[in-house]
């Protein structure tokens, strides 16, 4: 593990927080952001994580990446980053784990969906619910709402928001204001978010034969790979063939975007984490390898997530977070106490909708498809 003073001038240091929205004394067995990273851990939308899937929907197979295994990915990989850019481990560790807390059940079908039942109060956005959840939401300590995490911290979890959004969270939201940038740290766990659900979802693909290997070797970056390994392994075939070939690929762009930052950091010679806020974004891929994630990108969207069978179980996922949110909405006793607002008129309805989107994305996939069963069919309880 490396002390701050291991680490590069401009990476964030945790004696040097902003610190955390409530004044707590200083943890004396552990950094600031592993105090954090902690917290993410033993949180209860942390655990839910691992009923809510990427793609594919819990119940269609056990072996498909949930957002849980999914967050450890992105973990591992952007720790490996940090460490060789004599970044902050513990805190790219703690973005990572943290930064899907906030996402619906089903996937991006169920945030689109989430988002459209919401237009008419604020919307919906994911990353700012991530906030959310460790601003408010969780409930474990006793001085405080949320997990009270650094400020650090909840900058690299928020990677998006809407400028209306930005205005309403003080120095957090400035950034999004003034253009200027987040922590390495905080750009360095987007990136690695990217490696992770890219390959991984090829993965999951051809684990489901919604996708196929000759299909892929139309993808430059996997057809190279794939050669190779069987060049190197003759006979090789099966799991152990794609595997390997996408351990390559995932190697590749972690070492393209560690050669391609240290060169971008060497050129802006930032001397301060106030230096990176300031200057442009500094971890990046080099333009070929930039190309060629765009290229997977392309590949997955036109034969994976626009898959007719994908569409039909997005499609579903659709109505079940519509059909919750618009009989919620109509009847909110139907909503759990904690998630209801006490007066029931014109001024409420905004805050009894944040509420009710608070409830829907909270649940996981399979509590989301019972919690649907309950209220609209009479045989279930």
């Amino acid at each position: 593990m490396f002390s701050d003073h291991q680490l590069a001038p401009y990476a964030a240091q945790s004696a040097q927080s902003k610190g955390r929205r409530f004044s707590e004394p200083a943890p004396n067995s552990r950094s600031e952001f592993q105090r954090d990273r902690d917290r993410i851990i033993h949180s209860t939308a942390f655990r839910r994580l691992e009923y809510k899937t990427q793609v594919f929907v819990n119940h269609e197979g056990d072996l498909f990446r949930t957002r849980l295994t999914h967050s450890i990915e992105v973990a591992q990989i952007a720790r490996s980053i940090a460490r060789n850019l004599s970044l902050n481990e513990d805190l790219v560790e703690a973005i990572s784990l943290a930064h899907d807390l906030g996402h619906t059940p089903f996937g991006h079908a169920g945030q689109d969906a989430l988002n459209a039942c919401m237009k008419d109060y604020g919307g919906f956005e994911h990353n700012l619910q991530s906030l959310r959840v460790v601003d408010v939401l969780e409930e474990r300590y006793a001085s405080f709402e949320g997990l009270n995490l650094t400020f650090e911290a909840r900058e690299g979890i928020l990677k998006h928001c809407s400028l209306n959004n930005a205005k309403q969270l003080g120095e957090l939201g400035l950034r999004f204001i003034d253009k200027t940038q987040p922590s390495l740290e905080a750009q360095l766990t987007n990136l690695a978010d990217e490696i992770a659900y890219n390959n991984h979802d090829i993965d999951d693909g051809l684990r489901s034969g919604l996708i196929t290997e000759s299909q892929l070797m139309e993808v430059d970056c996997y057809a190279r790979f794939r050669r190779e390994v069987d060049s190197t392994y003759p006979g090789i075939s099966g799991r152990r063939a794609i595997s390997e070939t996408i351990r390559r690929m995932i190697n590749l762009l972690i070492m393209d975007l560690i050669s391609t930052s240290e060169k971008r950091i060497a050129d802006c010679k930032p001397q301060s984490i106030a230096d990176v806020r300031s200057m442009p974004a500094m971890i990046a891929f080099s333009d070929g390898m930039y190309q060629e994630a765009k290229a997977l990108k392309s590949f997955l969207y036109e034969h994976l997530y626009r898959h007719y069978l994908v569409n039909r179980m997005s499609n579903k996922a659709k109505n079940t977070v519509r059909e919750l949110f618009t009989l919620m909405m109509a009847e909110p006793s139907l909503v759990p106490p904690d998630y209801r607002v006490a007066r029931q008129d014109d001024q409420t309805q905004l805050l009894q909708a944040r509420r009710i989107a608070d409830y829907i994305a909270g649940m996981t996939d399979r509590f989301a498809i019972r919690e649907h069963r309950r209220l609209y069919l009479i045989e279930e309880v």
